[in-house]
């Protein structure tokens, strides 16, 4: 009897667990075109970015390149790109020239040696994962390359006190 009791219990409990706070974003294609071409028009720089939302976990950011930047090796975490707007060539693998690695533990370089490159353009969707070195290669010419970037964090994977 207590099972069936417990069994009921769990089937009333379990509808309101499933209506819990709606946390869900949604980030309107047409609010993030208005921010790619603000960001696209910042010519400070060769790369411009914004963070649409920081989860902890993970982080989506809104990347625009006008030009090449230099290698870079995540040690803690994937990027995923989605690509909406340009071509560009990405340079994976291989070995990142006149590493430095900071504090963080993230590796930058000027460029890779021995690596695959891919041409990547719009609806294109790419995976890095954490220690892969990897470059983007922005056409000449004033090309504009914007992707969304989905920063995952990489789980704490030692041992617990």
């Amino acid at each position: 009897m207590k099972l069936l009791s417990l069994f009921v219990a769990a089937v009333f409990l379990i509808p309101l667990h499933a209506s819990a706070e709606d946390k869900a974003e949604v980030f309107s294609g047409k609010s993030v075109a208005a921010q790619l071409q603000t960001l696209a028009k910042t010519k400070a720089s060769a790369s411009s970015a914004a963070t649409l939302g920081d989860y902890g976990s993970h982080a989506i950011k809104l990347s625009v390149r006008s030009a090449s930047g230099g290698a870079e090796v995540h040690a803690h975490y994937d990027d995923v790109f989605v690509v909406i707007e340009g071509k560009a060539t990405l340079v994976t693998g291989g070995t990142v020239l006149d590493a430095k690695t900071g504090e963080d533990g993230e590796t930058k370089g000027s460029g890779i040696q021995n690596g695959t490159s891919h041409t990547i353009v719009k609806g294109d969707i790419i995976h890095v994962p954490a220690g892969t070195p990897h470059r983007l290669i922005i056409p000449p010419g004033g090309a504009v390359f914007g992707a969304v970037v989905v920063k995952v964090k990489e789980p704490y994977m030692g041992q617990l006190p």
